[in-house]
């Protein structure tokens, strides 16, 4: 026995309407994952770039006192003072460094792109697209039933 037309209609319907709702959801939701995955990768950009100034500005430093560890050194060449300068001198270079080192790995992470979302979305969009191969073929084969009957 061969439900009538209409409810056949209806449940294609409300199945449609279904599927249409869900699309919608998982789209918001995709959207939310590559927001909350550019935010990630934006916030390691930054503290690389901070970190990348704060090399600059060790090296600059450590410039100012290695100019002045050469001044003291030429003025007084027998003297402990510069030996201090050089010190500190070396100190500063290190430091800039280890901010350099950093900021290259934070920056070289990579550009800001949501890999998971995009990852997400193409698997969605297979989905999709094989559910709407069987929807095609559910609806061909209610037509052929409608034809017979």
């Amino acid at each position: 026995m061969t439900p009538p037309d209409n409810a056949a209609d209806k449940n294609l319907g409300d199945i449609v309407s279904e599927v249409s709702e869900k699309a919608s959801l998982l789209v918001r939701e995709e959207i939310e994952l590559a927001k909350a995955e550019v935010t990630q990768k934006v916030k390691t950009l930054g503290k690389g770039a901070a970190v990348g100034a704060a090399a600059g500005v060790f090296l600059i430093f450590a410039l100012v006192m290695a100019l002045q560890t050469f001044a003291w050194l030429l003025a007084d060449i027998f003297d402990n003072v510069w030996i201090g300068f050089g010190i500190v001198t070396l100190l500063l270079i290190a430091m800039g460094v280890v901010a350099g080192l950093l900021a290259k790995k934070w920056l070289s992470s990579g550009p800001p792109t949501p890999d998971l979302a995009i990852g997400e979305a193409k698997a969605t969009r297979d989905s999709l697209q094989s559910q709407k191969v069987e929807r095609d073929q559910l609806g061909r084969s209610l037509e052929r039933s409608k034809e017979t009957s």
